[in-house]
């Protein structure tokens, strides 16, 4: 194991790909000699030269338009997409056509495209540039969506996804980019639709991801001194989900509460709520909670910002309603 930020996890799981598969290959707005917009690709370009990692022009449609025709020909390539705020430019050609292509043509074609693009506020980046929008990417049948929310995750599902015959939308959190963790070196896999308990508990299920993911395990810390016992549930991927192991938490639990940074109104808290409620009804001893972000553009005041994203304390706060 070697201690890795976020960020340098998710460069290696690229890194080990691009060297055992030649087909491989890393493209986007300074992904290159620049090294990313947030540093994730620095080093890339020095080692796999301008053929393997290049720098395009401004243009969200043409880099998710030539992924589709790049995975189609039978090239893996990872498309950098700056901000998940810009995928609206290039949403038809996600939509329509990667989501799409294998299922019209009969299983024939394979469409192995990563589209890595990072999410999330607390950079006082304002409205257009702090949003989280996984729950768009969920409701298109033919994509699969992860969300990783340790280093570990990150590197694990990153090289799993390079490896899917299927597009995968790879949504990376821009303030979990330092964040530090153990990962495994050399090659390592997370498979994708497989959740991880991050942490044991018996009174209640906290599922939460991403950046979430840190605060819904603060928040466990703080209620066993209360006396109260959280299980921490990280979906790690949402499309596909790990339904049995949610269903097999609250079954112990008996309470579930979901936490997620994205607006409140058809978030994806909203799809594992039906879920339990539908499968999982008779498991519950009390309501399902949501603690999320409220149905607001997001403010770029860092006060407004703060009070914006879900915290430690309304994680706490919700979950003791349920007692």
């Amino acid at each position: 194991m070697a201690e890795m930020t976020y960020a340098e996890a998710i460069r290696d799981g690229m890194r080990q790909e691009m060297k055992r598969d030649r087909n491989v290959y890393l493209y986007g707005e300074d992904v290159g000699i620049f090294g990313g917009c947030f540093g994730v690709t620095a080093g890339l370009f020095q080692e796999f030269g301008p053929e393997r990692v290049i720098d395009t022009p401004i243009t969200e449609t043409a880099i998710a338009g030539s992924a589709v025709g790049a995975a189609a020909a039978g090239l893996r390539p990872i498309a950098e997409i700056m901000f998940v705020d810009f995928m609206g430019v290039c949403m038809d050609e996600i939509l329509n056509q990667a989501a799409k292509m294998r299922y019209m043509f009969g299983g024939k074609a394979k469409l192995p495209m990563v589209i890595r693009t990072p999410c999330g506020a607390g950079f006082s980046a304002a409205a257009q540039h702090s949003q989280t929008l996984e729950a768009w990417f969920t409701h298109i049948p033919g994509l699969k969506v992860v969300m990783p929310g340790t280093a570990a995750d990150g590197k694990g599902l990153m090289e799993a996804a390079i490896r899917d015959d299927n597009p995968v939308i790879f949504i990376e959190h821009k303030v979990l980019l330092g964040a530090k963790g153990e990962v495994p070196e050399g090659e390592y896999l997370v498979p994708i639709g497989k959740a991880d308990i991050k942490r044991e508990g018996t009174d209640v299920t906290i599922v939460a991801w991403s950046l979430m993911l840190s605060k819904a395990l603060a928040a466990a810390e703080s209620l066993a001194q209360e006396g109260i016992s959280a299980e921490v549930l990280d979906p790690r991927s949402l499309v596909p989900l790990d339904k049995e192991a949610i269903l097999n938490s609250v079954k112990k639990t008996g309470k579930l509460v979901i936490v997620h940074e994205a607006v409140r109104t058809s978030g994806f808290g909203g799809e594992i709520a039906a879920i339990v409620a539908d499968e999982g009804f008779d498991l519950l001893d009390a309501p399902i909670k949501r603690v999320t972000a409220p149905d607001t553009p997001i403010p770029f005041s860092p006060v407004l910002e703060s009070a914006y994203i879900p915290s430690e304390e309304k994680i706490i706060k919700a979950v003791k309603e349920l007692f």
